[in-house]
């Protein structure tokens, strides 16, 4: 079984990669897809969100929601806003959002390789949220939601989508400021060469869907069992991936702020710090320039904290930052145990800028922020690599993929 594969994508018709793109469903409110739908017939978002298109006291989960998404996904095909490629490919598709440019693969990756952890995963993830791709995924008979994956290094893939990417894209599209661009590949003796080359590879690795690939999982296995024809060349046995080479992937701060100081005075609170940090006092907003260094904002001024050496471990989830940060000041002296569900505790990506965490503490809203290095691609990957799962909104990824540029149909 290949670890990936080409497939006939559904994908907007030309010149129309405008009219249909949208950002990920789950980054959107349901307020927030109608207010952007309006107007916009053809946006993703009436497949994505469909409940958009219903009463607004209707849940996003009611049964009519997953049929309204596979109604309006069959009328975008039949208006020919949506066509099939002819044959399997394989899509060059380069991201730029300001200065930043990275070129990845979309692909449909293998469960198998996904069950047996080849593809690895980084996450627990949350049953409700995993109902709720399946159902969407069997209503549309089609995965639309992409997982972003990365791959390590591999001079020869990078070589071939440079190459790809270079001359007329066959779709073009600016979303919120950033430009996604597609270039399909069709070459047999190209698609030969890429299928090969990531089977030679030891792992992929989950970068932000894992929802959707433990859906496409569970997919998967209820089709095969109700298959008694099952070859394991069936398109359910793959599912939608976009892979980025990992050095080009940007992983920005996932950053702190705290309601209260757990009874503690700004001085107790600082004193209390220096256990296990440095503290100095900063004349500008701190932002970490290095692994185990971190910025507090705290009564209208900033302060830099590093950690003491001697506390850093040598396992791959105790030294990341926010382990660190959580284990050796926001446990023990905020007493906030369990940053999943505590109230006190809020976070910030790294995308809204520090002063963000300035606006949030001034106004009193919060009591203090902390302001993180961001997580690196090789710790995440060292972390999947040994089966261990990242604490709580350790990594925010920019620039966020598109929907609807490319989708994997099922039937």
């Amino acid at each position: 079984m290949n670890l990936i594969q080409p497939f006939a994508a559904l994908r907007p018709a030309s010149g129309r990669a405008n009219d249909v793109v949208a950002p990920p469903y789950d980054v959107l409110s349901t307020e927030e897809a109608r207010e952007r739908a309006g107007g916009r017939p053809w946006s993703f978002l009436h497949i994505s969100k469909p409940e958009i298109d219903l009463p607004a006291e209707t849940s996003p989960y009611a049964p009519e929601v997953y049929a309204k998404g596979a109604e309006n996904l069959q009328a975008m095909i039949k208006a020919g806003v949506l066509v099939r490629d002819p044959a399997p490919c394989y899509y060059a598709y380069r991201i730029v959002m300001g200065s930043h440019s990275q070129t990845g693969i979309v692909a449909a990756a293998s469960v198998a390789d996904y069950d047996t952890n080849r593809i690895r995963k980084h996450e627990f993830t949350r049953p409700d949220k995993e109902d709720d791709r399946v159902r969407q995924i069997d209503a549309l008979d089609a995965q639309t939601g992409p997982v972003l994956l990365a791959y390590p290094a591999a001079p020869e893939i990078d070589t071939i989508l440079a190459a790809a990417s270079s001359g007329a894209p066959d779709s073009d599209a600016e979303l919120d400021g950033v430009r996604h661009t597609l270039w399909a590949i069709r070459d047999p003796a190209i698609l030969a060469r890429i299928t090969a080359a990531f089977n030679a590879m030891s792992a992929l690795y989950i970068a932000d869907g894992h929802h959707r690939s433990a859906s496409a999982s569970r997919i998967a296995a209820t089709r095969r069992a109700a298959n008694p024809a099952h070859t394991g060349a069936e398109p359910y046995n793959f599912f939608l991936s976009v892979i980025f080479p990992a050095h080009e992937m940007r992983i920005l701060d996932y950053n702190r702020v705290i309601a209260d100081l757990n009874g503690l005075s700004a001085e107790a609170f600082l004193e209390r710090a220096g256990a296990a940090f440095s503290v100095e006092p900063a004349a500008s907003a701190v932002k970490p320039e290095q692994p185990g260094s971190f910025g507090l904002y705290l009564a209208g001024r900033w302060y830099r904290l590093t950690i003491r050496p001697d506390l850093i471990p040598a396992d791959p989830v105790g030294r990341l930052d926010v382990s660190l940060l959580q284990n050796n000041l926001i446990a023990p002296v905020l007493g906030i145990t369990d940053p999943r569900r505590d109230k006190r505790i809020d976070f910030v990506g790294g995308i809204r800028g520090l002063a963000e965490l300035e606006k949030r503490v001034d106004s009193g809203e919060m009591a203090l922020a902390l302001a993180l290095h961001p997580t690196r691609m090789e710790d995440l990957m060292a972390v999947a690599d040994a089966n261990e799962v990242m604490p709580p909104k350790s990594t925010w990824f920019e620039p966020k993929l598109a929907d609807g540029l490319a989708s994997h149909v099922l039937g």
